[in-house]
């Protein structure tokens, strides 16, 4: 089999994981799987895996060009399959597709009218064109078949994993990365990006309700320094320089943060899976949620969930958690449970199973 994927989303969070761990657990699985990635010029070094065909691609993410380039170099490459791991598929690609479709945030919670107008027109595009679509929750998944009409029969939910490097650390490994960060225990952790539907502000109100002396609030991702929201919340609460922005961190420095935090917290207003989470619960900490999105079904009866626009739910449970020991190991106990259902493997394999029975091997 030789497969194209478009991987110029490797160093872009959720989405680059989703990749890199598929592509790892796809490889494990067929050692002769023909690989042809097309990505971007400088991209290589972000996939950790050897014979692979590169193909660099300069076309942008979300542009014009990318619906011409990347077809003119699948065509070039001869591949029997195009894997799209998120939502854009080029117009003129050739050949049997699958797409893998993470969540509908671009539908029914867009950042503009332009961002609903594309995001809807591009997936519904790419469901039609696609003879299958991956999406990585069952929520996901109806929300394609009731707010998009997509046939039900060419949908195969296939949940994300949890990458072997999440781990509980020895404590001595924890603390040195918290050093090298600058970093000081105790904090609360939030990992994910400043985009609206993280809702990342209602989260720091409802930490600024917690009673002093009360831990720092570590914020973890992209565009989180520049969101208007946030700076007003935490200029309100008076967070000042006990609310720390890490934009950049290399993948075991995020391992040891989620080590060393009293509790992950989340107040998004909607996700198609929520890695963080399964990641915290891997890493033996508590979860605090919103009861939205996917959100319930990942977590299942692991984490502590609440309303999202609800600032004083969130305070109140927070500081449960916060307070309550017997409560938190429970937690940790659930969510290591939780965390073992989660397997890039596993994903690899389903993954692989659409692959041929689209193209009609056994």
């Amino acid at each position: 089999m030789r497969l194209g994927i478009d991987v110029r989303k490797l160093g872009d969070g959720g989405i680059g994981e989703y990749v890199r761990e598929t592509l790892v657990g796809l490889r494990s699985l067929r050692p002769d799987l023909e690989i042809v990635a097309f990505g971007t010029r400088g991209g290589r070094a972000l996939l950790p895996l050897d014979g692979v065909e590169w193909v660099p691609v300069a076309a942008g993410k979300y542009s014009l060009a990318e619906h011409f380039a990347l077809p003119a170099a699948a065509r070039a490459r001869a591949i029997d399959l195009f894997h799209a791991p998120h939502y854009v598929l080029p117009l003129a690609m050739p050949g049997p597709i699958v797409v893998t479709v993470h969540d509908l945030i671009h539908v029914l919670l867009p950042r503009s009218p332009a961002h609903r107008l594309y995001g809807g027109a591009m997936i519904r595009w790419a469901c039609r064109r696609a003879r299958r679509v991956i999406t990585v929750s069952e929520a996901t998944a109806r929300d394609l078949r009731e707010r998009l009409g997509v046939e039900p029969g060419k949908i195969r939910v296939i949940w994300n994993g949890v990458a072997a490097r999440f781990r509980t650390l020895p404590r001595e490994e924890v603390e040195r990365a918290l050093a090298r960060l600058g970093l000081r225990r105790p904090y609360v952790l939030f990992v994910g990006n400043g985009l609206p539907h993280k809702n990342v502000e209602t989260l720091v109100r409802a930490w600024g309700r917690l009673d002093e002396p009360r831990p720092g609030l570590v914020l973890c991702g992209r565009a989180l320094s520049n969101s208007p929201p946030l700076r007003r919340a935490t200029a309100e609460v008076g967070g000042g320089e006990r609310v720390r922005v890490i934009e950049t961190i290399g993948a075991e420095d995020l391992v040891a943060l989620y080590n060393g935090a009293e509790l992950l917290a989340s107040a998004s207003l909607y996700e198609g899976f929520c890695l963080p989470v399964v990641e915290a619960f891997a890493c033996g900490v508590p979860v605090l949620a919103a009861d939205a999105g996917a959100v319930p079904e990942i977590a299942g009866d692991a984490a502590r969930l609440v309303s999202p626009r609800r600032v004083d739910l969130i305070a109140g449970e927070m500081y449960r958690l916060l307070a309550d020991r017997g409560l938190r190991e429970q937690l940790v106990e659930r969510g290591r449970k939780r965390a073992a259902l989660f397997s890039w493997v596993d994903a690899a394999r389903k993954t692989l199973t659409v692959y041929e029975e689209i193209l009609g091997h056994s």
